[in-house]
C-alpha cells in the first residue's frame, strides 16, 4: 500500500484539518517519516514571513531528503505562497482549504494540479480517531471578522463561519465511545462560534458537557468581548477546564490602538480578576516589537501585565507580514529590543506562574499523555506541566494527584 506523510505547521486549527484529510485517505496510509512517503503533503502556515519562510525551507529540504516523493502544498500557505512554488515547481500540486476533503483524489493524481477553492467551505468530514493524540481537538468554526492591523489570516481563512453544531456533537459522540475524555474547541476565532446564527459558544458548551464520557472541555484562545454574562455562568462547572486563554495581544491602549484591537485595559483588567476569583489560570497572547512601540508603551505594558493575574503567555516577536496595514507602519523597533523586551515579558509571567502553582488547589487533575524515562507526563486541569512518577503505565489514564510539588519546568506528582 502506498504511503502519505503529513508535516503540519501552525495552529490547533491545521492540527485539526491534517486529521481530516487523515480520515479520507482512500487506499493510502500514514507514513512514519518522510524517506519512506510516497506524497508528503505539507499543511502551511502564513502567519508571519518567518512562518512562510519554514515552509519553504522545509520542502527545500524534504526534496532533497525523498526526491521520489510527490509534494503537495495545502493550509495558509497555500494562499499566498501556493502559485509561486508551484510555478516554480517546488511542489507537485496545490489545494486550499476547502479542497481538503479531496484528498484522496489528489493523491492518486500523477499530473500536477492547482485547486486553490474558495473562503467559504465549512467541513462536514466526521473525525472519530486522533492518531497519536490522548486528546481531541474539535474544529467548531472556521475564519475570522476581526481585522487586526498584523494579521493576514481573515484573507487566507475567510469570514467567521461556524460549522454545523450536529456535525460537532456527533463528531464529540463518536470521538467519546472511542474513549476520548478531553476535548479542545479550535477554530481561527472561537469565541464567535455561533454568532452569525444568533447561538453562542456558550450554548454549544452546555450541549456538549451533557454527551456521556466527556469529561473535560477546554477552549482555543477567546477574545476578551466573547465572554459574555451567559458564557461566565459556566465558569463553575467541573467539566471546564480551569485556564481559559484570552487574547489580549498588548497592554497598551496605544498600541492596542494602532494593531486595530477591540479590547482595551481596563475592561481587560476587571474581566481577569473577575475570572481569577473562580479559580482559573488565565493565559494570553502578546505581541512584542510592534512597530510603534516605544519605550513609554512598553514600560507601561510591564506594568501592566505585573497588575494582571496571568499564568501562561504565548508571547512572540512582532514579524512583519507582507500585505498587512502593520507591514508599514513606523517606527519599526529594532530586532535586539524586541528580543530583549520578549525576555523580560516571560520571566515576569514565568514567575507569575510559578506563583500559582504553589498555590494550586487540591488535586491535581491530570490526563497522562506519555512516558519519558520512567516518568508520565500530562496536563493539569490548569494546563500547567505534570510529571508523575509511578511504577505501573499510566499512559492514557486519568490521575487524581494530592501529592505534588512545584517545581521550576512544571509540578511534580507523586501516587
Amino acid at each position: 500500500m502506498k504511503k502519505v506523510f503529513f508535516k503540519t505547521f501552525g495552529c490547533r486549527t491545521n492540527q485539526f484539518d491534517t486529521q481530516v484529510m487523515i480520515s479520507r485517505l482512500g487506499d493510502y496510509e500514514v507514513a512514519r517519516n518522510e524517506e519512506e512517503a510516497d506524497v508528503i503533503v505539507v499543511n502551511s502556515c502564513t502567519v508571519t514571513n518567518g512562518a512562510d519562510s519554514g515552509v519553504r525551507g522545509y520542502i527545500n529540504q524534504v526534496g532533497r531528503i525523498n526526491e521520489k516523493a510527490r509534494v503537495l502544498l495545502t493550509g495558509c500557505g497555500a494562499h499566498t505562497k501556493g502559485e509561486s512554488l508551484f510555478e516554480g515547481g517546488k511542489v507537485h500540486g496545490v489545494f486550499g482549504h476547502s479542497e481538503k476533503e479531496k484528498i484522496a483524489r489528489f493523491l492518486k493524481r500523477s499530473e500536477r494540479f492547482y485547486e486553490i477553492g474558495d473562503l467559504e467551505h465549512i467541513d462536514t468530514t466526521v473525525v472519530e480517531q486522533f492518531v497519536g493524540k490522548s486528546r481531541a481537538f474539535i474544529k467548531i468554526q472556521e475564519g475570522c471578522d476581526f481585522r487586526c492591523s498584523y494579521c493576514i489570516i481573515p484573507y487566507v481563512r475567510g469570514n467567521a463561519r461556524s460549522l454545523d453544531e450536529a456535525l460537532i456533537l456527533e463528531q464529540v459522540r463518536r470521538l467519546a465511545a472511542n474513549g476520548f475524555g478531553e476535548f479542545i474547541l479550535t477554530g481561527t476565532n472561537v469565541g464567535s462560534y455561533g454568532v452569525e446564527r444568533g447561538g453562542s459558544i456558550a450554548g454549544l458548551l452546555k450541549r456538549l458537557s451533557l454527551i456521556r464520557g466527556v469529561r473535560r472541555i477546554r477552549i482555543g484562545s477567546l477574545e476578551p468581548i466573547q465572554i459574555t454574562d451567559e458564557f461566565k455562568e459556566l465558569l463553575s462547572e467541573p467539566w471546564m477546564a480551569k485556564h481559559l486563554h484570552i487574547a489580549l495581544q498588548h497592554t497598551s491602549d496605544r498600541m492596542l490602538e494602532l494593531m486595530n484591537r477591540r479590547n482595551r485595559f481596563e475592561k481587560d483588567l476587571a474581566l481577569f480578576e473577575e475570572i481569577a476569583a473562580y479559580g482559573y489560570a488565565i493565559g494570553t497572547d502578546f505581541i512584542v516589537g510592534h512597530p510603534g512601540e516605544g519605550e513609554r508603551e512598553w514600560r507601561e505594558a510591564v506594568e501592566r501585565v505585573e497588575m494582571l493575574p496571568l499564568t501562561h503567555i504565548h508571547a512572540f516577536t512582532y514579524s512583519r507580514r507582507d500585505g498587512t496595514p502593520s507591514s508599514g507602519m513606523k517606527p519599526v523597533v529594532p530586532g535586539n529590543i524586541a528580543k530583549a523586551r520578549h525576555k523580560e515579558l516571560t520571566a515576569l509571567v514565568k514567575a507569575k506562574n510559578f506563583a500559582f502553582r504553589q498555590k494550586a488547589a487540591k488535586p491535581l487533575e491530570v490526563l497522562v499523555e506519555s512516558e519519558k524515562e520512567g516518568r508520565y507526563r500530562g496536563l493539569d486541569q490548569y494546563f500547567n506541566r505534570v510529571e508523575i512518577s509511578c511504577d505501573r503505565d499510566l499512559t492514557g489514564e486519568w490521575v487524581s494527584l494530592e501529592r505534588f510539588e512545584a517545581a521550576e519546568g512544571g509540578n511534580r506528582g507523586y501516587l
